[in-house]
């Protein structure tokens, strides 16, 4: 007789089956497999398959799907600590705000859990706070939806150069991405004047820049359009998201060269959503590599004399969060728009703007109808009232559309500022000599940072600054010494109320010279007086010397000898012992600074070098009664190391260099030949 097995039993046995089919799609980030594994086929009760659907939603873009999923988890006793904070964040994806806020306010106040959520729970609430007053701001943008160049698929990351809107669209592609269940993306551009399209010119970018295997991303080009930025990943020879990076390609000799990924990718971290200064040298992009503060983050890097990216900076916690902040943008009047969910908002994704001030940097929400309680992002100035953004809110046309806006405030004018400068040199004569290629940075009065730049071949440099802040400029370049200026905006801010122009440019002018390193040179240090027979550091020495510490610290490939010379007015034993004195009182005052005792000696000269002799005044008798310093070593090695200063003529590896002297936009870039 055969034996039934029981209907209990099979169902198990295929639940069991389908548990592993989903958490093994899930571990491959093939997050829509799980969705169709489950979807209709999850009891209930079943709080691990459930949190794993919710999860699979989240983890594909459509948290507004996954609230129903959570709560099923939740209600069938699921114990994972994310599970409150983002339960919330899906109910506040489909505008439940009081709901969401009822989660957290009772997550919040459980003793013990998970002090990461905890805190991000903390977090949101306090933006949950903010809604109401985000909704009622004034505010003067309007927005429409690009309606003659969006479909049924994702159009998103506009951005627009010489006529061409480029962006990113999956509408072509037969290829399934199983993280979303949705067709692979490729870049496009379509001729338009502003946001009118000609739908007519719309073609594919070149094939070295869309591959049939790859999802290519987010597009960011140079002012003439011949160099590239773009995201791609996600051809299958890695796990999940890390594998996007930045990748980078040149038209030269009326070809694209094939596309090779920027060094500065992390490989353990997904690196997307590139952007450019108006000036392209300073590249914008997000990822979420390690030591950030939060999921993905936004960075900088600057671009170097040989056309290669470095000097990678985390853009700190003014701007990024413990959530995800993504498509920078920088616009003509130095301010940064970029997407975040971490921010006070009203969805998902919101657009915000940060602007510097007074060393302060201001993040604002762009409020609606920028923002919904959708994902919106990639915002992309076209001039300064103008310009793009995605978005997919409801009634639109399809996944992600494109929508361009207008602002229309009456009272918005632009104050630019910039600092321009030469560095130079002189010869024997005292004549200016403009010094090409050398690296001047913009460092704020706190030491950070702000901007770098290599001189042009008139010795040029020019940078943006911000109203009413402090700043050090300095200068480098082997065989002279590393040199700061100080400059300041402070008291030269322009009255905006007299202003009758929208855009003003206001231009300070300033210079920097450069001294030659020239061994065993004696250099004067101005002002370092003693009291009569003493040698302890005064007040007024004690800047002077505070000086050269700095210059040590900014120079740390010399090693010197410090000198303190006397008048001839006291016998030469007594002299000789006073500037000993002296010369050990200084040192030791350097060394007590932080400057390594190994890079600097003392020496006392008496009255045996005098540089007037004979003296009469008090006037002679002071130049006499000098400290000097003089430079006994100086390894430049690690100083070229850091500079990277441009190669001989002939030396340089163009298919390195990302700029190059063709000019204009050539229309034919992107035919696909």
């Amino acid at each position: 007789m055969k034996q039934l097995v029981p209907v209990s039993l099979i169902l198990l046995l295929l639940t069991s089956c389908a548990d592993k089919v989903a958490q093994k799609s899930f571990d491959k980030g093939e997050f829509n497999r799980v969705i169709e594994v489950y979807k209709g086929k999850v009891s209930d009760d079943n709080a691990e398959a459930n949190f794993l659907l919710a999860e699979a939603y989240r983890k594909s873009n459509r948290l507004e799907e996954a609230s129903p999923y959570y709560n099923k988890a939740k209600k069938a006793g699921l114990k994972d600590p994310s599970l409150d904070y983002y339960l919330a964040q899906s109910l506040k994806s489909i505008k439940l705000y009081d709901q969401a806020k009822e989660v957290l306010q009772k997550y919040v106040a459980k003793p013990g859990g998970d002090q990461k959520f905890k805190e991000l729970a903390r977090r949101e609430l306090d933006n949950l706070e903010n809604i109401n007053e985000l909704k009622s701001q004034t505010n003067y943008y309007r927005v429409k939806n690009l309606e003659e160049l969006n479909t049924k698929f994702a159009e998103y990351a506009p951005v627009y150069l010489g006529g061409y809107l480029y962006f990113t669209s999956n509408r072509d592609s037969e290829r399934i991405y199983f993280a979303t269940g949705t067709p692979f993306t490729d870049l496009y551009r379509v001729r338009t004047k502003g946001a009118n399209v000609s739908i007519n010119t719309l073609s594919p970018l070149d094939k070295k820049i869309n591959q049939e295997d790859a999802n290519e991303g987010s597009i960011a080009l140079n002012d003439n359009g011949t160099s590239v930025i773009f995201a791609k990943g996600n051809t299958g020879k890695a796990t999940g998201n890390n594998e996007v990076n930045l990748f980078f390609t040149r038209y030269r000799n009326r070809e694209w060269s094939d596309a090779r990924p920027l060094s500065i990718n992390d490989p353990d971290s997904w690196d997307s959503t590139p952007a450019l200064t108006p000036s392209g040298k300073t590249l914008y992009f997000s990822s979420t590599r390690l030591g950030g503060y939060g999921g993905a983050d936004l960075y900088s890097a600057q671009l170097n004399r040989r056309g290669r990216w470095v000097d990678v900076k985390n853009l700190g916690p003014s701007i990024n969060t413990p959530g995800d902040e993504m498509f920078p943008f920088v616009s003509e009047d130095g301010s940064l728009y970029f997407a975040s969910d971490g921010h006070p908002g009203l969805g998902k994704l919101d657009i915000f703007k940060a602007t510097r001030r007074r060393g302060r940097i201001t993040v604002e929400n762009l409020g609606e109808p920028v923002n919904s309680s959708s994902d919106d992002f990639a915002l992309y100035q076209y001039d300064l009232t103008r310009g793009f953004f995605a978005s997919n809110r409801p009634g639109g046309k399809g996944d992600d559309d494109i929508y361009t806006f207008l602002n229309e405030d009456p009272d918005l004018k632009v104050v630019n500022y910039f600092v321009t400068g030469i560095t130079y040199t002189t010869d024997d004569g005292g004549e200016k000599i403009v010094l090409p290629n050398t690296k001047v940075s913009l460092l704020s009065e706190g030491g950070e940072v702000l901007d770098e730049s290599f001189t042009s071949e008139d010795g040029s440099f020019k940078f943006r600054v911000y109203a009413e802040e402090n700043y050090d400029m300095v200068g480098e370049k082997t065989d002279y010494f590393t040199t700061r200026k100080d400059f300041s905006t402070i008291g030269k801010t322009v009255d905006r109320t007299t202003l009758t122009e929208f855009v003003t440019n206001v231009t300070f002018e300033t210079e920097i010279m450069m001294e030659r390193i020239v061994i065993e040179k004696a250099i004067v240090l101005n002002n370092i007086y003693y009291d009569l027979d003493k040698a302890n550091i005064r007040a007024d020495a004690a800047l002077v010397l505070d000086s050269l510490v700095q210059i040590m610290n900014d120079n740390p490939d010399i090693y010197i000898e410090l000198g303190s010379h006397t008048d001839a007015r006291a016998d030469d034993d007594y002299n000789m012992d006073l500037s000993r004195r002296r010369a050990k009182s200084a040192v030791d005052y350097i060394i007590k600074n932080g400057i390594n005792s190994d890079r600097i000696v003392a020496k006392g000269y008496g009255e045996t070098q005098l540089l007037i002799q004979n003296a009469r005044t008090e006037e002679e008798h002071q130049k006499n009664r000098r400290t000097e310093f003089k430079v006994l070593r100086y390894d430049p090695h690690d100083r070229e190391d850091q500079l990277d200063e441009l190669p001989p003529e002939g030396e340089i590896d163009e298919y390195d260099r990302f700029f190059d002297d063709e000019g204009g936009v050539d229309d034919s870039i992107f035919d696909d030949n």
